[in-house]
């Protein structure tokens, strides 16, 4: 479900006489202030066990007769910040009534959704009490003993009053919002709207992300630019691979690209595989255009012609050796290096194999580790799986992992559909949040479990079949709705062709003139506005 636009509600508000900032608030004793809405927020009812309210616009909390109402809360603080401090504002909507605790939830695999009283997780340890007055237009929760770096952290909010609060959830206006300070330049900033206290019959009726997305976030002094894992300290990195499945030279097809979309990639992502000797001096020149530099996102299949087994056991040392001496002596700049993309389709659940889950990550091991020994230091690595349910619903599919200390970034490789009623046909949201059946999507896995890792879109595009064009405009236009929520997605890098490897898919940006113009618009976003620093 899409959370509504700030911006759209700040500018009725604005027009009936509000005072409206959409800058990230200064904080003297640290650096920039963050404001991060919630990715999720709803309440339960005990006398309505089965029901979900995550599409209201209020959360309710309290008792009325043997109904207890608590509501839930989830936030995702960017990889990447250095937290100073945190606190929670909720916003009254009318009366307010007793002590309102705060309890940390283990569990964060919950949906706004999906959640009822029946399914809720856990309440764990208090994180904060408050006590307001009857007249409170906010609560304010200290958490800078509970927020206290980059991850997700989930929330139950209770009221000790025989009476029922209500607050503006994500969903109206002026919803729940978390605000991080941070001990240096703002990371990863997201908007805020600060709008007057209005009585609940004033405020003016959501307006939805696909009518008017949030505008981009705030860059600190000096622009948004990328640190030693690449990672931006604001904004997000725009990358593509074009010309796939053609004869095309992927220089020449990514140029042309960029003039069709309107921007330079500051990705530029190509595959290889087995003994191919790489980067290429095109790759290289690609990435030393003076005008536009570009990083390079090199995938490899290093164990093509052998298997993850054997790489793991040695047997390709000289591969990954040839591969480390030709970077020390040709390419000092840093680039994403991908080993065999999107394990799971190659996946041979078999004893003996070479192919098991284990053996991949075992062979990943091997060659980070191996590289680093011989002294490559400018690859930042990158783990990218497949954007499919069938695969996380495995049972060896938590095997793949390779441990944090091998893992810069984790990347998803993700397409929809824009053909109504087709397989996967969806948003971007929908390729995000593909999961076991019953348990989290992928994004929502990726921050509980490696909340410390930025998140890269290493593949993503819409499509429709070959010789059945459907307007991709929705497609597109969802996407920036869903970076401002998702503030651990550093990177996002589409995959232009005309027709997959099967020759039934095209998911290029130009299949109709709407889906290009809304493309375009998607291209000129000053989200993307990041330097490469070299």
């Amino acid at each position: 479900m899409l959370k509504k636009s700030v911006t759209a509600l700040a500018a009725l508000a604005a027009g009936a006489g509000a005072a409206v900032s959409l800058a990230p608030a200064a904080s003297a004793a640290t650096g920039a202030e963050l404001k991060l809405t919630a990715t999720d927020d709803t309440y339960v009812s005990s006398g309505r066990k089965d029901a979900s309210f995550g599409a209201e616009q209020k959360l309710s909390v309290g008792r009325l007769g043997r109904d207890t109402k608590i509501g839930f809360l989830r936030f995702v603080v960017p990889a990447g910040t250095d937290v100073a401090g945190a606190r929670l504002e909720l916003r009254a909507v009318g009366a307010v009534s007793g002590t309102f605790t705060l309890n940390r939830v283990a569990g964060t695999a919950w949906s706004e959704q999906t959640l009822t009283d029946r399914n809720a997780p856990a309440l764990g340890s208090v994180a904060g009490s408050v006590t307001p007055a009857a007249d409170a237009a906010t609560l304010t929760f200290d958490l800078a003993g509970t927020v206290t770096g980059p991850g997700t952290y989930a929330f139950a909010l209770q009221s000790s009053a025989k009476a029922v609060t209500r607050f503006s959830s994500a969903e109206g206006v002026g919803g729940p919002a978390l605000i991080v300070s941070t001990a240096g330049p703002g990371v990863g900033e997201q908007p805020s709207a600060e709008v007057p206290d209005m009585p609940a019959e004033d405020i003016p009726p959501a307006i939805e992300d696909e009518d008017m997305p949030p505008p981009a976030p705030s860059a600190p002094a000096g622009g948004c630019v990328t640190g030693k894992l690449l990672v931006p300290s604001c904004g997000v990195l725009w990358g593509a691979a074009a010309g796939g499945f053609t004869d095309a030279p992927r220089d020449a097809a990514l140029k042309d690209w960029e003039k069709l979309s309107g921007r330079t990639a500051s990705i530029f992502h190509t595959y290889h595989k087995g003994d191919e000797p790489f980067p290429t001096k095109s790759e290289m020149a690609m990435a030393r255009d003076a005008a536009h530099p570009r990083v390079l996102l090199l995938n490899w299949k290093i164990a093509y012609g052998s298997s993850w087994a054997k790489v793991a056991r040695g047997e390709q040392d000289a591969r990954i050796d040839r591969f480390a001496a030709r970077v020390k002596a040709t390419f000092p700049e840093k680039f994403f290096l991908v080993l065999n993309h999107e394990p799971e389709n190659d996946v041979i659940a078999k004893g003996g194999s070479g192919w098991e889950a284990k053996d991949f990550a075992a062979m990943y091991r091997h060659t980070i580790q191996r590289l680093r020994a011989q002294g490559v230091t400018n690859a930042i690595n990158v783990l990218a799986y497949m954007g499919n349910e069938r695969w996380m619903a495995q049972s060896w599919w938590k095997d793949l992992y390779p441990g944090d200390d091998v893992v810069d970034w984790i990347g998803l490789d993700s397409y929809v559909s824009a053909e109504k009623g087709y397989y996967h046909a969806g948003k971007f949201a929908d390729l995000l949040d593909r999961g076991a059946p019953g348990g989290p999507g992928f994004y929502d896995w990726a921050t509980a479990k490696h909340a410390g890792k930025p998140l890269m879109v290493a593949e993503w595009g819409v499509y429709h079949r070959v010789g059945r064009t459907a307007d991709k405009t929705a497609g597109f236009q969802s996407v920036l709705p869903e970076l401002r929520k998702r503030p651990n997605i550093k990177a996002i890098v589409y995959f232009d062709t005309k027709h997959d490897d099967q020759g039934d898919r095209d998911i290029s940006i130009d299949s109709t003139k709407a889906g290009l113009a809304a493309f375009r618009a998607l291209a000129a976003d000053k989200t993307f506005d990041v330097t490469i620093e070299k």
